[in-house]
């Protein structure tokens, strides 16, 4: 079985690759638990002075694997358990010291867009397309994105976002704040290394105390935000008429 998630370290860049491409780089455990600990080592090592985020294959991430939502509510404490390893990647993404750069192509959806979100830097390919399901399937979003996605895109366009799953392009994207750069697909690793071949050149403690300073002062709910997200979460994965929506989806 391959790998969930790749890692190579070349020039200080630590790039970390999504490597469930047969589906998309959707969602599940073990690519939840394999991402959380690459971050962490990527924390620790210190010869690794940013972290590159992306996805093989045809996207960056779909989101939830839909297939495995069954497994995924056996139990609420399973359920709680799953969403907090899911809300593990944001405070690994925001809150470690290290800067990280999104490269982001193809889909980029639900819980895939909140690492958009929670990356210091996204660079989006110009074929990158984005959307949040979450409400429309009976679920609820995550990544501390009811705090970030506001102080990005404003309150009433969050809602209407979150709100209607409306789908937008990386133009759309850049034009909202979202996206830091929009590039051709082609182009898009190059763009994102260089990026943090910029990062990693400058003095690491001054770069993790802006990343700190900014991340406090900006998110200073954060923690609060992502509590309340996982509640209303795990209320949704519960919900029978939740499962009765995503049936479709798991054949």
């Amino acid at each position: 079985m391959a790998e969930p998630v790749l890692s190579e370290l070349r020039d200080g860049v630590c790039t970390l690759t999504l490597n469930r491409p047969e589906r998309l780089n959707a969602i599940n455990p073990p690519l939840l638990r394999a991402l959380v600990a690459a971050l962490r080592r990527a924390e620790r090592d210190a010869a690794a002075r940013v972290i590159v985020l992306r996805g093989a294959g045809r996207a960056f991430c779909a989101g939830d694997d839909l297939k495995e939502f069954e497994e995924q509510r056996r139990s609420p404490e399973e359920t709680r358990a799953y969403i907090e390893l899911i809300q593990d990647v944001t405070r690994a993404i925001a809150g470690g010291e290290k800067m990280v750069v999104g490269a982001i192509h193809g889909w980029a959806v639900g819980g895939g867009l909140e690492w958009v979100i929670d990356c210091d830097v996204a660079i989006l390919a110009e074929t990158t397309r984005c959307f949040f399901p979450e409400i429309g399937l009976g679920l609820f979003v995550t990544g501390g994105v009811t705090a970030l996605l506001p102080r990005l895109v404003g309150l009433r366009k969050a809602r209407e976002l979150i709100l209607f799953g409306e789908r937008f392009d990386a133009a759309q994207a850049l034009a909202m704040g979202i996206a830091s750069k929009v590039v051709p697909e082609t182009a898009l690793l190059a763009e994102a290394q260089a990026v943090a071949a910029r990062i990693a050149a400058l003095p690491p403690r001054q770069v993790a105390d802006l990343k700190r300073v900014i991340n406090r002062a900006c998110h200073l709910d954060l923690e609060g935000a992502m509590a309340l997200e996982t509640e209303a979460t795990v209320r949704g994965f519960l919900d029978p008429e939740t499962a009765a929506r995503i049936a479709p989806f798991g054949r």
